[in-house]
């Protein structure tokens, strides 16, 4: 028997070493599995990128260059705890990276391998408290309206996150490319308008304010003050230097910042700047708006090679809502004018319409906004004008250019039948009941008249604003040389041909404007999340607003018709608890009176 009080051999001298040495790389491993569960998940398989301390680093000028020390405030691709100050990071690494796969180990390590749909909480669940449980079972599919709160960030929902499989390569039937998402706000949008007119009392229950009541609810209905209604601003972003200017415009432009939440959707490649980096440090400059609400700001940023069009990067979007009172939809290029947020929520409760959407197509900016940020303009675009095109996708309805003008109705937005992608605004149920359907890969003529319809279907009203409170940057005139360096989805049109044909199928099927075609011959997944509602049906727009699904046809000038007559016909019939106008008592067909003219 060895003498415990001898001095070690040698041999024993090294057994120890090298146990010790496996004991601290082991420590390291589990650090390691802690560190990848503790950040949220990426989407796009690239190796975890940190947030360098905001109080150093430079920024990239004119979204060109490669980024280092990035001031990323909200960006959910990095993690949230942190460097140490003057750490270096860089935007983008190399996705052939040996460790790119480790942020997906996370729901190995939690104890299952969920498939999509199924996501799992990250590993040390079990250790948190008995009210994190709780708040989280709040969320869990099945609960109807989770519990409203303000601040709010996705960074902040570790576990709320779950599996898709890629449109673009699922519809090609290439082998699965799993992006892990957040989970919709709302697991199951027909379990809150549950086929018929939502109820008021339902309404206020989607909305959070800024400041509670006095039991800690911040799902306050319409007793919240108008000025604590907080604002979510969803903006799809395809390689775009201007996004971030749409972001700080949105900031310094609002009358109450403080209540808004911007989520982006950023699709870029190394080399691009992202949305939420500001023009100099923040060291030197804290009172950028990049800065100064980098706690409001959640980008999802993603590989531009996923990008296959505006509909999968805003059905991500939609998956941001977090039960804001308003949301709001708009290009990544776009100027805001002072005080939009008080202007644009005045105009939507001016409707007293609660089902109320105000949409269109944005003016162009030149000579629309000056120097101190007012608008410049007196007439407003409205949504009338549609018509059929055909293309290798098919037969389908695309909004053309819309009639702008001095508004005909004052005092309040003006209906009008359609809705328009470009700019939107709404109470926050419409992303809640309404989102962007996944299966809809290279579309980009067709989303419109989706979400439009099925909105209409499920009780949505459509208006166009009376006053702008965004412009739009064009690639034209003075504008036309900068915009038209910035790339398009469509530059992956080989790389995902033929999809868009099968999801036209889909989009035209779900509203029932493709009769002509077999059932069998599009998919069905997930229809009734991402389909109809039980308030109108499709057959009901169309008989109104003159369109024939069988022929292809529309009866044409029907703006006459929206700027005439359609505000004073159709808003009588608001139903008294103002939840949408009923169309059971509206017996109107369009017929063009003057079918011989252009």
């Amino acid at each position: 028997m060895r003498n415990l009080g001898a001095v070690p051999h040698p041999v024993d001298r090294n057994n120890r070493a090298g146990l010790s040495l496996v004991g601290f790389v082991l420590f390291l491993y589990a650090v390691g599995i802690l560190e990848s569960v503790w950040h949220l998940p990426v989407p796009n398989h690239r190796r975890r990128r940190f947030l360098s301390a905001l109080s150093s680093g430079g920024a990239s000028g004119g979204g060109a260059g490669r980024v280092q020390q990035p001031q990323l405030g909200g960006n959910i691709n990095v993690a949230k705890s942190g460097l140490e100050e003057g750490q270096d990071d860089t935007v983008g690494e190399d996705l052939d990276d040996p460790e790119a796969d480790q942020d997906d180990k996370w729901q190995e390590e939690a104890g299952g391998a969920g498939g999509e749909g199924e996501g799992n909480a990250p590993a040390g669940v079990a250790g948190k408290g008995a009210g994190w449980q709780q708040s989280q079972q709040r969320l869990q599919p099945g609960s109807a309206i989770p519990e409203a709160r303000w601040p709010v960030s996705i960074r902040d929902e570790d576990g709320r996150f779950e599996d898709v499989i890629h449109p673009g390569h699922r519809a090609l039937g290439h082998p699965d490319v799993v992006m892990s998402v957040p989970r919709f706000w709302v697991d199951d949008p027909v379990s809150v308008h549950q086929n018929r007119q939502m109820s008021r009392e339902t309404a206020m229950r989607i909305g959070s304010c800024v400041t509670p009541d006095g039991f800690g609810n911040h799902a306050r209905g319409d007793k919240c003050p108008v000025s604590e209604r907080t604002v979510f601003v969803a903006i799809a972003s395809y390689r775009d230097w201007q996004c971030r200017d749409t972001v700080t415009s949105i900031f310094t432009r609002a009358q109450h910042p403080e209540r808004l939440r911007v989520a982006v959707v950023d699709q870029i490649i190394d080399g691009d700047g992202s949305c939420d980096v500001p023009f100099s440090p923040c060291s030197e400059d804290p009172e950028q708006p990049l800065c100064k609400y980098k706690d409001q700001i959640d980008v999802f940023q993603m590989d531009a090679e996923l990008a296959v069009g505006p509909v999968f990067a805003r059905h991500i979007g939609h998956r941001l809502y977090r039960g804001e009172y308003y949301s709001t939809q708009s290009d990544a290029h776009v100027s805001f004018v002072a005080d939009w947020d008080v202007s644009i929520i005045d105009q939507m409760e001016a409707t007293r319409d609660e089902m109320a959407v105000l949409s269109t197509y944005l003016t162009d900016v030149v000579g629309s906004i000056s120097p101190s940020g007012k608008s410049l303009r007196n007439t407003r675009p409205i949504m009338c004008n549609t018509e059929y095109e055909g293309g290798v996708q098919g037969k389908h309805l695309r909004h053309l250019s819309q009639p702008e003008g001095v508004p005909d109705i004052r005092g309040s937005p003006q209906l009008q039948p359609y809705w328009a992608a470009g700019y939107s605004f709404s109470r926050g149920h419409f992303i809640a009941t309404v989102p962007y359907d996944l299966y809809q890969p290279m579309i980009f003529q067709g989303e419109e008249m989706s979400i439009g319809l099925r909105g209409f279907t499920i009780g949505y009203d459509f208006f166009a604003p009376e006053k702008s409170v965004c412009f739009h940057h064009y690639a034209k005139g003075e504008n036309a040389e900068k915009r038209n360096k910035v790339h398009h989805f469509w530059e992956h049109s080989d790389k995902y041909a033929g999809t868009g044909i099968k999801a036209m199928k889909r989009v035209l099927g779900i509203v029932h404007m493709n009769p002509e075609v077999d059932p069998s011959e599009w998919n069905h997944a997930e229809e009734e999340r991402y389909g109809l509602g039980g308030v109108r049906n499709t057959s009901k727009f169309y008989e109104v607003f003159g369109i024939d699904v069988v022929n292809k046809k529309t009866q044409r000038h029907l703006c006459q018709f929206v700027r005439g007559r359609m505000h004073k016909m159709f808003l009588k019939h608001l139903r008294p608890d103002g939840m949408g106008i009923d169309y059971d008592q509206i017996d109107f067909k369009w017929v063009d009176p003057r079918p011989n003219d252009p």
